[in-house]
């Protein structure tokens, strides 16, 4: 008996089976597709905003400030991601999310995710802790429970004159 075999009133239905495996994989990745939404990337171009906003289905809202503008994307899932921008150069130097879940970090901190991966991986926070990454690169805080989470990245060599890392939360 094959393993991509099914056993359908007394008869074997390799067909079916297969042809189950292949649809349930395909609605996966069509899910996985609708659920995991798009956000700037830390570092990156502030125009993908809108593009962000209109593939998530999401609502936007731009507060302007003396040295940056923050883009608050509000998603249908409850997670909120607030993007600040730098407007002499254009480009996301903070992030700060929270809601339900983690949103897809990989996808929000960009070029800079590896980094933020192998910092991850190397810091010894136990637990229920926190994380907190402290590079001369990148700044990563986060944490939370079931249902609540919240974080804030930044590049701190991007930081607007006159703006601190205590602005973007």
């Amino acid at each position: 008996m094959s393993v991509f075999s099914l056993t359908y009133g007394g008869f074997q239905r390799p067909r079916l089976a297969l042809r189950l495996i292949f649809g349930a994989a395909i609605f996966g990745a069509a899910v996985l597709t609708i659920v995991s939404p798009a956000f700037a990337e830390l570092g990156g171009d502030a125009s993908s905003v809108q593009a962000d906003q209109a593939a998530m289905q999401a609502s936007l809202r731009t507060t302007t400030a003396q040295a940056y503008t923050i883009h608050e994307i509000q998603a249908p899932t409850g997670i909120v991601v607030r993007e600040y921008v730098s407007p002499t150069s254009g480009k996301v130097f903070g992030v700060a999310w929270q809601g339900p879940w983690p949103p897809e970090m990989r996808q929000i901190l960009g070029n800079y995710f590896a980094q933020y991966q192998q910092a991850a991986q190397a810091n010894t926070h136990a637990g229920r802790r926190p994380l907190a990454i402290q590079q001369p690169g990148l700044v990563v805080h986060a944490g939370g429970h079931m249902r609540s989470f919240a974080g804030q990245a930044y590049i701190p060599g991007m930081l607007p004159q006159g703006v601190s890392a205590e602005t973007i939360r």
